[in-house]
């Protein structure tokens, strides 16, 4: 798998050269055309012999990558005019040995594929490709044998003891414990009896900031994250004291491994008399004695029966098995030992694969000596199994999970554009890599490798996923024995050295002690040939010196100044040294970067720029134009100037990669700068001051850029109309707007026609006057619209003629609407209504909205009201079990 990556990625860098309007270096043709066929070639092979000359060939391949990459930074880094030649004559004299080592080893390779047996090959292929059908349907809360179970802890949880109780759930690893508590978590019947709910997971390396954050933001709505940043550990434990005093709650410990992780929540956690609940999950019996004097609700493995139920629901969903499969199946089912992590995965494959005998018999073949085992290292071994069978150009974006922090949650576009960065996507002829990297997303989601944790509402596509910690030990595993990627670990004899000999390394916040963290600071700063850091310590990330360093990601938290390590000030000299950089995102904490200086185009291969946490304006160098790379610019304020005039005998440069451009101040939408872009997807702008006038002027050509899909503008001030003479372009799937003062007649008519528009957000002013009143057939594909401060707003007439596919609706700070209208209701789409602090009135005509449907079968409708208890009053007395009323307390007023 390695090797794979390596050849893949070479080949990417050498695309790379070759396509770039100005390339750093240039290479000899005829080496290109040597290499190119070399690695075609040893690709193929791979994908058939993975584990034949893997590590010759991952060496090859480093070292033509290697020697081209340091011929950039050296040629970028100044080495002059007359030394040009000479160090073009070293990388081609070095190249050619490369080329040498890499024919021999096709030779080998050929010679290695005559020698295999036929039958051989077609049996092991067929494991490795398996087959392009789509797997039927499965689902990550599926239990088969556990209602009893579901059913007791349910009983225990709405008893009639008045006693905080704590209920644990235990089991080996991957028995089932957070599926089962999930489903008795998202019961309804839970949901309405408890006031507050809130799952939090501790796992081995547990964070007490972190678990009390995430228990006030599940029981807060108001609450963000943000918020919650600077508080202590003791001042977030008294906030969950006051939050939780004299409220029925159910919290949910998911994975708890030691003792003290309670110890140090409980005194947090009230004892109201009123029938409070904590549901834990534990794989430790010893542990849920010591909570509560029992083992608590034991979970069993699955009998043959349960075991080949859930196999096959995961295998063929509402399919029947086949009569020729059925008897080899129920032998793989038994293998699995009862454990439904395992059966779940070996069915992911399965449904994945060749519905033949043969391929069937190969799999319970291989799986029988290797489930015997009793302890949780049979489920890596089962789980290894999916990891053999992938397709091998699946392998590192599944082994790259493991750079993420145990129990993380993965923002999935962050981790695509990482994958695309990395460079061992291989492209497919008409695709983006980024269409590329869902595409193989979506298949490791499908597999049960990757699970869903949240989702686009609207657009369909996972937001959030997490990977089970037994995959992620895999993960692991894996990519130590492959030297695919360095995860440094205290204790670890060999952690500091493996930072000095891997090409991707990945600090995680398993750590408290000063001194090891210093000596990874250190470690990191003398790394030679590290391609990627992926930063999550706490603490500034350190100065760096690799130069050929490619991935840097920064998700460092605040901490005081340490030492020489002060992020923010080295930014500008150090970072424009690493010229082979693709992604760079920073987690700034302070307001030292005004601008970017124009050696910024030394970059010349970035793709992604995303700089969190810094709050002031920054200006880009005009020399930001020829960076034709780019595909993703995110900062919270930036300052773009116009294009360079065209010089003649220069090509223009269009920045055909760029799909995110935000937050744009005062943006300039100008022919010249629209011709530059003509692929962007997503445009933030932000108008201010005495330039708000022409930038209005501008977006006169926002209707050009024809593939936009996410448009987000706010004024600070306005003075004139917004939308005149502007067309929006119609591909235009999500809208928000802030302080733009339109006119509701006018936004109707000139968005309510966009046909593709499923997100619609006016925050703030975006939008004046008393009355709404679109017609019929405007607004055909909304799902999603959220009406934010526009407070003129009293009269509001719409139903299922203007908003025929409405999914969710979310008001907020509406004090003069007088009702919601009643036609809202008869959409047969509609599943969400949330009012945050509107009218009493408002209020009252959703309830009935609510209690119309219930008489005429809707269930489905759930609505959720949020007000100050100075103004609730008499809410409480509306609430049902499709309206929820939330009373916020006055001090969080602002």
């Amino acid at each position: 798998m390695a090797a794979y990556a390596a050849l893949v990625s070479v080949m990417h860098t050498i695309d790379q050269i070759q396509l770039h309007p100005s390339p750093p270096i240039s290479l000899d043709q005829k080496q290109v055309e040597s290499l190119t066929e070399n690695i075609t070639f040893l690709q193929d092979f791979l994908e058939l012999y993975p584990h034949d000359l893997e590590s010759r060939i991952s060496h090859a391949a480093h070292a033509a990558e290697d020697l081209i990459e340091s011929a950039i930074v050296d040629r970028i880094h100044g080495a002059s005019t007359s030394n040009s030649e000479g160090n073009n004559r070293d990388l081609f004299k070095d190249l050619e040995q490369v080329i040498k080592d890499m024919d021999i080893i096709k030779k080998e390779a050929m010679e290695i594929k005559l020698k295999k047996d036929d039958k051989l090959t077609r049996q092991y292929s067929m494991a490795q490709v398996g087959s392009s059908r789509l797997p039927s349907s499965t689902h990550d809360n599926i239990m088969v044998g556990f209602d009893d179970y579901l059913t007791e802890i349910m009983d225990k949880l709405t008893g009639q003891q008045s006693k905080r109780l704590i209920i644990p759930i235990v089991g080996m690893g991957g028995i089932g414990k957070t599926t089962l508590a999930r489903n008795v978590y998202v019961n309804p019947l839970i949901v309405e009896y408890f006031d507050i709910c809130a799952w939090v997971t501790i796992s081995q390396d547990y964070n007490v900031r972190e678990i009390l954050t995430e228990v006030l933001v599940s029981s807060s709505k108001h609450e963000s994250r943000d918020n919650l940043n600077g508080m202590s550990e003791e001042e977030l434990g008294e906030n969950v004291y006051k939050c939780l005093w004299g409220r029925r709650y159910l919290i949910v410990m998911d994975d708890m491994w030691n003792i003290k992780a309670w110890d140090k929540l409980k005194f947090y956690l009230p004892n109201n008399n009123n029938g409070s609940r904590l549901l834990i999950t534990t794989r430790l019996s010893k542990l849920a004695f010591h909570l509560m004097g029992s083992n608590g609700f034991e979970m069993k493995l699955l009998d043959e029966d349960k075991s080949w139920i859930l196999f096959s629901q995961k295998v063929f969903g509402e399919e029947v098995c086949p009569p020729e499969l059925e008897e080899i199946g129920k032998k793989i089912a038994k293998c699995c030992k009862g454990l439904p992590l395992s059966i779940a995965v070996i069915g992911g494959l399965l449904a994945k694969s060749e519905r033949t005998r043969q391929y069937w018999e190969y799999i319970a073949k291989n799986l029988n000596p290797i489930v015997n085992l009793e302890d949780d290292a049979c489920c890596l071994k089962i789980l290894s199994m999916s990891y053999i069978n992938l397709p091998i150009h699946l392998k590192p974006c599944f082994l790259y999970m493991g750079v993420f922090p145990e129990d993380k949650e993965i923002h999935v576009p962050t981790l695509i554009k990482l994958w695309v960065a990395e460079g061992f996507l291989k492209p497919i002829s008409g695709k983006d890599l980024k269409v590329v990297a869902r595409d193989y997303f979506n298949d490791l989601i499908d597999r049960n490798l990757i699970l869903e944790h949240k989702s686009w509402s609207y657009s369909r596509q996972i937001k959030f996923c997490k990977i089970h910690d037994l995959l992620r030990d895999l993960c692991l595993r894996e990519a130590r024995k492959e030297k695919f990627f360095c995860v440094p670990k205290e204790n670890s004899p060999d952690s500091l050295q493996c930072i000095n000999t891997q090409r991707r390394i990945a600090v995680h916040p398993s750590t408290s002690n000063e001194e090891y963290s210093y000596q990874l600071l250190h470690g990191l700063q003398s790394s030679s040939i590290a391609r990627s850091v992926i930063w999550n310590l706490r603490g500034h990330l350190p100065s760096l010196n690799c130069r050929l360093l490619r991935v840097l990601q920064d998700h460092s938290n605040y901490m005081p100044r340490m030492g020489p390590f002060q992020k923010d000030e080295y930014f500008i000299k150090d970072i424009l040294q690493l010229v082979n950089l693709r992604c760079l995102t920073l987690n700034l904490r302070s307001n030292l970067i005004s601008e970017f200086p124009s050696s910024m185009c030394l970059l010349w291969n970035l793709q992604t720029l995303i700089l969190k946490g810094h709050n002031e304006l920054v200006i880009a160098p005009s020399e930001i134009w020829q960076m034709s790379q780019l595909r993703h610019l995110r900062l919270l304020d930036l300052c773009l100037p116009d294009p360079p005039s065209v010089e003649e005998d220069k090509p223009v440069v269009v920045l055909r990669n760029l799909q995110t451009l935000r937050t744009i101040k005062n943006f300039k939408c100008g022919e010249d700068v629209v011709n530059r872009i003509p692929n962007i997807k997503q445009l933030g702008v932000h108008y201010e001051g005495p330039d708000e006038g022409s930038g209005r002027d501008s977006l006169i050509n926002l209707g050009r850029l024809t593939k936009l899909e996410s448009f987000y503008c706010t004024f600070d001030s306005i003075k004139m109309p917004f939308l005149q003479n502007i067309t929006f372009p119609h591909s235009l799937k999500k809208l928000t707007l802030n302080g733009t003062s339109l006119d509701w007649e006018e936004m109707s008519i000139t968005i309510g026609l966009l046909p593709l528009l499923q997100e619609l957000m006016f925050h703030r002013n975006a939008c004046k006057g008393p009355k709404w009143e679109p017609v019929e057939g405007q607004f055909c594909s909304l799902k999603f619209l959220r009406i934010y401060g526009c407070c003129d707003l009293a009269y509001w007439m719409a139903d299922k003629t203007n908003f025929p596919r409405l999914e969710q609706l979310l008001l907020r700070d509406l004090r003069h609407l007088e009702e919601v209208p009643s036609g809202i209701g008869d959409i047969p789409t509609l599943r969400s209504i949330r009012l945050i602090y509107c009218s009493t009135s408002a209020v009252i005509s959703v309830k009935k909205i609510v209690d119309e449907q219930e008489d005429l079968g809707n269930e489905d409708l759930q609505v959720q009201v949020y007000e100050y208890k100075s103004k609730g009053g008499f809410l409480y007395s509306l609430a049902s079990r499709n309206f929820r009323v939330h009373i916020v307390p006055d001090k969080e007023l602002n």
